[in-house]
């Protein structure tokens, strides 16, 4: 069961890691856009690591504060949530 969270972890943040690289090659080119909401919650359903990478290394999002304290807080609460977890199994 494990193996397959790390699975599913590893795949939603490269996703969204792209995504948020995707995002900002259509900024510069003025094209259809991916949504505030579709890149916050793909950093909610697991991809929070990817979406800090993205910001970090893409020069995404990083003044908007939804973007800028929403992400470390998802991540806090991730890690807060396998903590527990990882205490009761």
């Amino acid at each position: 069961m494990h193996q397959y969270s790390l699975y599913y972890l590893l795949a939603a943040n490269v996703v969204t890691f792209i995504l948020y690289g995707m995002d900002k090659y259509k900024a510069k080119k003025a094209k259809w856009r991916i949504s505030e909401t579709t890149l916050l919650t793909l950093a909610a359903i697991g991809g929070s690591i990817g979406a800090w990478a993205g910001m970090r290394i893409w020069h995404h999002k990083t003044l908007h504060k939804k973007f800028k304290y929403g992400i470390p807080a998802i991540i806090i609460l991730q890690i807060a949530l396998a903590a527990y977890l990882h205490t009761i199994i």
